[in-house]
């Protein structure tokens, strides 16, 4: 589905991204784990047209997007679970959601998939009158994730979604992403939480300094001695 091809990236001269390969097939759940300065973030900003690549291709689809504008690339079926979340304060859970969903015409099927977002989420659908800026971590964190699902995806990018959230919203988060992946949309899922994020994994990748430098199933990544040694304090 995704097939990320001698990826580099730099922010002036420095390079954050040093000819990156990966690829996320259909169905799957794929993490990226690695330190702070690794440029997990920076990967999902290429992938979403946030920020330019200066060399190597990204294929969605079969399709070259590492040129395309973002609107381009989400009506194509890529969205953005930003780290930290960045829900619009000011306006209401309902308004936050139904941005998600601003390239859509299909009123009643917009309408459908809220009630669905309302099902996964029961806490929003008490609170969707309620400007975001009130609501916790966690309650933010669901809102940032339904409001991509509102445009349909079918790959989910998640940067961070259990950062700052506390142990029991974390849980949570990761049996949602799962089940959202069960029901048919492929995931891409950037996290620190190695353990967490490996657990859920049909694969992932390992990367240092702008480079991956492992990769393997969630289960033999977790196994892994280099893996327990440097990020889950084996």
């Amino acid at each position: 589905m995704l097939k990320v091809s001698d990826l580099s990236v730099h922010y002036g001269v420095i390079q954050a991204i040093n000819k990156i390969n990966f690829d996320v097939h259909e169905g799957e759940i794929v993490s990226l784990i690695g330190a702070n300065g690794a440029g997990k973030s920076t990967i999902l900003k290429a992938i979403t047209g946030l920020h330019r690549s200066s060399q190597g291709e990204i294929l969605f689809k079969n399709q070259a997007i590492q040129k395309a504008t973002t609107k381009k690339i989400v009506e194509a079926g890529i969205s953005l679970v930003p780290e930290g979340r960045h829900v619009f304060s000011g306006m209401t859970v309902l308004e936050n959601l139904e941005l998600g969903a601003y390239l859509r015409k299909d009123k009643a099927e917009i309408k459908k998939d809220l009630e669905h977002i309302y099902d996964r989420f029961p806490v929003l659908a008490e609170r969707k009158k309620q400007d975001t800026a009130t609501l916790s971590g966690g309650e933010q964190q669901m809102v940032a994730m339904g409001r991509a699902m509102m445009s349909r995806p079918k790959l989910l990018l998640l940067d961070e979604p259990s950062m700052g959230l506390a142990p029991i919203f974390i849980k949570e988060i990761f049996n949602i992403i799962e089940a959202i992946n069960q029901q048919g949309t492929t995931v891409l899922l950037i996290e620190q939480n190695a353990k967490a994020a490996l657990s859920i994994a049909d694969r992932g990748y390992v990367l240092e300094t702008g480079k991956v430098v492992l990769t393997g199933t969630g289960k033999e990544l977790l196994a892994s001695d280099e893996v327990q040694k440097a990020y889950l304090g084996g």
